[in-house]
């Protein structure tokens, strides 16, 4: 058997550090909860109170809310009346006063239920 001559190894030419390029300004430092996950800042937009309808106003009161808190006292009524559907929780079974809200539907999902609130949310 013939073997063949194996050539020298070559070093590869490295190049040389870059220097440090401007970068953007670095943001404030995230601040931990308690919990261990990072605070972020609201929303303004999920913040500004808005005034519900008079049909909504029913069942979260008449006065200008956030979304987010809109939501809160939703599910609030939700869970004090007992209107989940046992057998799936992420339906909503509507009373009188939620069905108004629902646009007249008998059960609705939770991720629809914000949908249909935010049509009465001004």
């Amino acid at each position: 058997m013939a073997t063949a001559a194996k050539k020298p190894a070559t070093k590869k030419a490295v190049a040389p550090a870059k220097a440090p390029t401007k970068s953007a300004p670095k943001a404030a430092p995230k601040k931990e909860t308690a919990s261990g996950t990072v605070a972020r800042k609201p929303n303004a937009a999920f913040m500004k109170p808005l005034t519900p309808s008079a049909i909504l106003a029913a069942v979260v009161g008449a006065t200008p809310l956030p979304r987010t808190e809109v939501t809160k006292k939703v599910w609030e009524y939700i869970k004090k009346h007992n209107l989940q559907n046992p057998a799936n929780k992420r339906n909503i079974v509507a009373d009188d006063k939620l069905k108004a809200v629902f646009g007249g539907k008998k059960e609705v999902s939770m991720f629809e239920m914000t949908k249909l609130i935010s049509d009465h949310l001004k």
